[in-house]
């Protein structure tokens, strides 16, 4: 059966992208992974693979040729296949038939050619939120079914293989249905949610986008008979009634569960009285709530630690998020295809503990060592380039940019925001660079294009006391730098014992394309950077 091939959302605020070019043409064999064209989002050009094998049997718009997200793109299937329903009788394609093969497409399977879907009923699928996404999970509802939906309004979080992050709505009416409920999971473009007048038939709705089935029989279906019901008071959400839903963000509710706190009573300070964070760690229980019946202290025992006796076992199965499974995937790539071996040095932290005090005595200005670090592996990559590389099987690919990432410790896994340009940049700048990336990572609101493109990784535990590690290569890049706790211990300076501040860096690179004594090279140039700052500002 053909498949149809839609444009993808590349990016969270991508409307529409342009075919830059086609790297399949019609006749091609197609197979699942390959590129199929270099779409032009509104933040970058990216290659857009094929999840699909066959033949590509339609090319929906030409090279420079621009569409919204979700317009038909191609067709794959069998070779010698008749999509002449699939396209309009097998016309060229145009905006109208382009739009009229849009409720195809947004579904996780095509209809047959006649369904048709009530004038001002909007299909929402599940959007693609970075690059690599396949599948998403709904961390939570904003809305619920029978809520009026405007323009812009947050519908849902979305959690995918990168971060959690909000999806708003590109339409107005009212939340007719919900296609999957908090904690469930779809691939991209599957149905997530319909917005339409208020009234509208949902079951004709969801018969149309089953193929023109009758609605008795969609109705019947035990899928689309559970879902409106599951919506209609989700399990997942602290509630005092069926009918008194609170809106809180998922760390608000983690943080809530874990401290006993009843939402109810918290007010919220965020979107539409929304419950985030700080709602929760600021708030403080009324005399009232302590107080609390027992039917209180019943709806709040789950959040209360289980006490275990002595001598019995006991384990729980925790369901893996998008996130935490692609940290495994990635991670477990990069080990076992990766050659990692490891080289560490010691630096004098002295002149750069002196710098930095000076520095951070300046008006409007503030510092911390980890920004040092990262300026210095910015410009030791530039005078090492061999150390700025990725490995590309056939090729070696040499990055003539510097784009340093920092990894940043979030709830839910690890982030890589990534600083573009880094060497062209001031340690405040990078500072202030790097204070505004990690803050969006922890408040989840990182845009993928605010991860993407790092050609080296710098890894810092010296804050939680750790003095030395090793980590493992964030791929495509070459090298991962670990970086240790400042410590204060013996030093031997000038043939006498004095007491001295050292930190231990750890270099981890692949093999493939650093070689030992690069590596060292590196790292020398590094030690020299951090050990005297001023040659930074030169």
């Amino acid at each position: 059966m053909a498949e149809i091939i839609t444009m993808p959302r590349l990016s969270d605020t991508m409307e529409e992208g342009v075919v830059a070019k086609w790297l399949k043409k019609v006749g091609d064999k197609v197979n699942e992974g390959d590129i199929l064209a270099e779409i032009e989002t509104d933040k970058a050009t990216m290659e857009f693979e094929s999840f699909h094998s066959g033949t590509l049997l339609y090319i929906g718009l030409q090279e420079g040729e621009g569409a919204k997200v979700d317009t038909l793109l191609a067709i794959i299937g069998k070779e010698g296949e008749d999509i002449s329903a699939l396209i309009g009788g097998g016309a060229p394609a145009t905006a109208p038939k382009a739009e009229e093969a849009k409720p195809v497409a947004e579904v996780a399977t095509a209809p047959a050619a006649g369904a048709a879907i009530p004038a001002g009923v909007e299909v929402v699928t599940m959007p693609r939120l970075s690059d690599t996404m396949t599948e998403g999970t709904v961390a939570s509802w904003l809305k619920k079914v029978g809520d009026t939906v405007k323009e812009g309004d947050i519908l849902a979080e979305i959690e995918t293989d990168k971060a959690t992050m909000e999806f708003e709505s590109f339409h107005s009416g009212t939340l007719l249905y919900v296609g999957l409920k908090e904690g469930e999971s779809a691939s991209v473009d599957s149905l997530l949610a319909i917005i339409g007048p208020a009234g509208t038939d949902v079951n004709a709705v969801l018969a149309a986008l089953q193929g023109g089935s009758s609605a008795p029989a969609a109705a019947a279906a035990p899928k689309a008979e559970s879902k409106p019901a599951e919506t209609a008071a989700p399990a997942a959400t602290p509630v005092a009634n069926a009918n008194d839903r609170v809106f809180a963000s998922p760390l608000a509710k983690k943080i809530a569960q874990d401290k006993g706190i009843n939402l109810t009573e918290v007010k919220g300070s965020g979107e539409n009285g929304r419950i985030v964070k700080k709602d929760v760690e600021n708030f403080t229980p009324s005399a009232k709530a302590a107080a609390a019946p027992a039917t209180t202290s019943a709806l709040a025992s789950s959040a209360i630690p289980t006490v275990i006796p002595v001598g019995v076992e006991v384990t729980e199965e925790v369901k893996n998020s998008q996130m935490r499974k692609t940290i495994a995937k990635r991670l477990s790539e990069s080990k076992f295809t990766a050659p990692h071996y490891y080289l560490a040095i010691e630096i004098d932290m002295e002149n750069a503990m002196a710098s930095r005090a000076q520095i951070n005595n300046l008006p409007d200005t503030k510092i911390s060592f980890n920004d040092m670090v990262v300026k210095a592996c910015a410009m030791a990559l530039k005078k090492h380039p061999q150390v700025n590389t990725s490995w590309k099987g056939d090729t070696t690919v040499y990055n003539k940019h510097v784009n340093v990432g920092v990894a940043v410790a979030i709830e839910d896994g690890l982030v890589v925001p990534v600083i573009k340009f880094t060497d062209s940049l001031t340690l405040t700048q990078i500072g202030a660079l790097v204070k505004d990336l990690a803050g969006k990572a922890r408040n989840k609101k990182l845009t993928p294009a605010e991860m993407e493109g790092s050609t080296f990784t710098v890894s810092n535990l010296g804050m939680f006391g750790v003095d030395v590690f090793t980590s493992i290569i964030n791929q495509p890049n070459s090298a991962i730098l670990s970086v240790g706790a400042i410590v204060e211990k013996p030093v031997v300076k000038n043939g006498q014992i004095v007491v001295g501040h050292t930190m231990q860096v750890t270099l981890a690179c692949d093999h493939r394309t650093i070689d030992g004594a690069t590596g060292a090279q590196f790292l020398q140039t590094l030690k020299a950077y951090i050990e005297n700052p001023v040659t930074m500002l030169a």
